[in-house]
């Protein structure tokens, strides 16, 4: 019941956002246009708008799941899947601009700002686990960073694509996934340097320490994804 209760709330946000933003003044409006009291959203909705916005993103993931597990990928290369996740979310998000753009200016001021993080990591960290990642050590992180860093660079620039069916925005997410890929070369050609070699061995046992965060542990930090 109170799964239903939040997307009432926020399918009757999201027309006001369009106007008032990611604020008090949206919020307000949608309680009124969905009929919920100010009691229930104060329950469902502790900190007001600031969890309606992250509630807004988490939903949009869950639709990012359930479009890429509708869809058998095959033999396909690991870029080309993981392009397809990213393409799957923002698809889920298609027609709603505005909104977005509202959002990123929302989690841009100070006080929001590790919360909007915390959720472009977030998603990061669906994708990989949509792609059967089981990496326990440093590189659980280096993928969610740098597909963090992915991901928020290709929702800027789709904010101001104009082209037909996104044609710019997808040709700009291959360049950014080559950049990955080149990476992980990078770091294969290093391990058969010699020099390079030692630094890389000398490194990885520095890291060697780092390990995935465990699951079981409820801690409110990058890295520890909790599940919408």
């Amino acid at each position: 019941m109170d799964n239903k209760i939040k997307d009432k709330i926020i399918k009757a946000i999201e027309k006001n956002v369009v106007f008032e933003g990611w604020s008090d003044k949206a919020l307000k409006a949608a309680m009124s246009d969905s009929g919920v009291n100010a009691d229930m959203v104060k329950k469902l909705f502790p900190r007001g708008v600031l969890d309606v916005a992250i509630a807004f993103h988490q939903q949009s993931d869950r639709k990012m799941i359930e479009q890429f597990k509708k869809t058998g990928l095959g033999d396909l290369r690991l870029r080309d899947k993981v392009t397809f996740a990213v393409k799957c979310r923002l698809q889920a998000i298609e027609g709603q601009k505005e909104i977005i753009r509202r959002g990123v200016s929302f989690f841009s001021l100070p006080p929001n700002f590790l919360e909007g993080s915390k959720l472009i990591w977030n998603t990061s960290d669906s994708i990989w686990n949509l792609l059967g990642d089981t990496s326990d050590d440093y590189n659980f992180y280096t993928k969610r960073a740098s597909l963090s860093g992915v991901y928020g660079a290709v929702i800027l620039f789709w904010l101001g694509d104009e082209s037909v069916n996104n044609e710019e925005t997808w040709d700009f997410l291959n360049r950014r996934i080559n950049n990955i890929m080149q990476f992980e070369k990078f770091k294969a050609s290093v391990r058969t340097d010699p020099l390079g070699s030692k630094v890389f061995e000398f490194t990885e046992e520095f890291l060697a320490k780092v390990r995935r965060p465990s699951t079981q542990i409820n801690l409110d930090l990058p890295g520890i994804l909790r599940r919408p």
